[in-house]
């Protein structure tokens, strides 16, 4: 490469500028171009480097940033921040946590006494679900800046994912009285007191979130998640037609309004909501399957079998990437395969749901439906005695137990679990009427044995 010129430096400087303008300008396809211009000048100028980085995330391209601001802190870069700390965050938005961690080790090397790579790193540890380090790296922060608020945030959202909610209550309200402007740090808290169940306290706080921010979808429809909660859906109904006032094409309020339609027995609204989802992101988690499931329930002609589609659609899904799918949606998904009278693909969906847990009574239960729809009585009474033996309320398990013995010809061990059912709910219908067949089949049973006697007397009368 040929070395630069005085006439080249000066073109790069005006590049620069311009790129700077754009920048503030929220141009950043402009700025870019401006900035990869300037460099193909003068590559070696780490400030450069390091605004490209910024321009790239800024357009959400994190691995392109990443790679900026690595030639930036290879070039030493010193007049910016932390180089350094930017790799790893835009890692972190990469979702390359564990690279991203190694960058910050290298930031906190390079800037000791800098809480922000300390609150980095506890967001990194949380989402690899290291939770003692992430609360390291907390205390570490606190050595350095008792008063920082966000190291207090960061931990707030670890602790939110251990399900700690009363430590999650105390860091989040820190981290308020530290930064009243923490953003959205009431709509945080709110959600942390509907987790513990204090309903109207959350309400309140996501109410004064929307003070301060009126327009933020997400905080409306956490809103409108909560007030269904309260059992207050007309309130509800309210909020996801407010966000959708906002941004029609939101799928997340479309899906809360199929969802309370569906709640609600309104099939057409739950339909007509869901498909919508479907059309503007088939990927959205759950769309699918609730689509399917409002299908099964209106249950017209074609409607099973476009429900069947939808789940095979999932469950291709869930195949292609396991490790993604939340155990309560890979239960729902069995149970719809279920319901959609495909059973034979229900099974292995809750083979692997009693692999993540295996004492899991209900997963049992749900098993022994499958084998006993298919005729595998044998297989059904073993994995409904299993759900039995882990649950001893399980109502349904004994319910299915007796009929499977009843069909077996086993009427006294059917009769033992309707009786132990009893216990469980003396006055459930299905059990009366099982108890009445029960009747039926002694009464017949007794019948028989008279009849049988009564020959075998006649038997011995004529013989002698």
């Amino acid at each position: 490469m040929r070395p630069a010129t005085m006439s080249d430096w000066h073109d790069a400087e005006q590049h620069v500028e311009r790129a700077h303008a754009a920048f503030e300008a929220g141009q950043w396809s402009e700025a870019e171009a401006e900035l990869r211009a300037a460099l193909s000048r003068d590559p070696y100028q780490p400030e450069w480097h390091y605004n490209l980085g910024l321009t790239l995330d800024a357009a959400g391209r994190n691995d392109e940033a990443a790679a900026s601001f690595r030639e930036a802190w290879e070039l030493g870069c010193e007049s910016e921040p932390n180089p350094a700390m930017m790799v790893g965050v835009s890692l972190l938005r990469a979702d390359k946590v564990r690279e991203s961690l190694e960058w910050f080790e290298r930031a906190g090397e390079a800037s000791p006494d800098d809480p922000e790579v300390l609150v980095h790193r506890i967001d990194a540890h949380a989402r690899l679900n290291e939770h003692e380090q992430a609360e390291v790296a907390f205390y570490m922060a606190q050595q350095i800046a008792p008063d920082y608020a966000d190291a207090y945030a960061a931990m707030a959202d670890s602790l939110l994912d251990r399900r700690e909610f009363d430590r999650a209550i105390w860091c989040l309200r820190e981290s308020a009285r530290l930064d009243p402007d923490m953003p959205r740090v009431h709509a945080r808290l709110a959600e942390a007191y509907a987790e513990t169940g204090r309903h109207e306290r959350a309400r309140q706080l996501y109410l004064a979130e929307l003070r301060q921010n009126p327009g933020d979808t997400d905080v409306i429809l956490d809103l409108g998640a909560l007030l269904v909660d309260m059992n207050r859906p007309a309130e509800a109904h309210e909020k996801f037609r407010r966000v959708l006032e906002i941004e029609p094409d939101h799928a997340g309020a479309h899906f809360e309004l199929g969802e309370l339609a569906l709640a609600q027995e309104d099939q057409e609204t739950a339909l007509r909501q869901f498909d919508i989802v479907v059309r503007l992101d088939p990927n959205y988690a759950g769309a699918r399957r609730r689509l399917a499931e409002a299908l099964l329930r209106r249950n017209r002609e074609g409607d099973g079998a476009r429900a069947r589609a939808l789940l095979l659609a999932d469950l291709r899904t869930h195949r292609a990437e396991p490790g993604r799918t939340h155990q309560d949606d890979l239960v729902d998904l069995g149970v719809l395969l279920l319901d959609a009278e495909r059973a034979d693909l229900a099974e292995p969906v809750f083979d692997e749901a009693l692999a993540r847990k295996p004492e899991d009574a209900e997963l049992f239960h749900l098993r022994a439906v499958v084998r006993f729809r298919q005729g595998r009585l044998a297989e059904g009474i073993t994995d409904a005695r299993a759900a039995v033996e882990r649950d001893a309320g399980c109502l349904a398990a004994m319910h299915n137990l007796a009929l499977a013995n009843l069909e077996d010809g086993r009427w006294l061990r059917a009769r033992y679990w309707a009786q132990r059912a009893r216990r469980v709910d003396p006055d459930d219908a299905g059990l009366r009427r099982l108890r009445l067949k029960l009747r039926v089949r002694a009464i017949a049973e007794l019948v028989r044995w008279g009849w049988r006697v009564t020959v075998g007397r006649l038997s011995a009368s004529v013989g002698r």
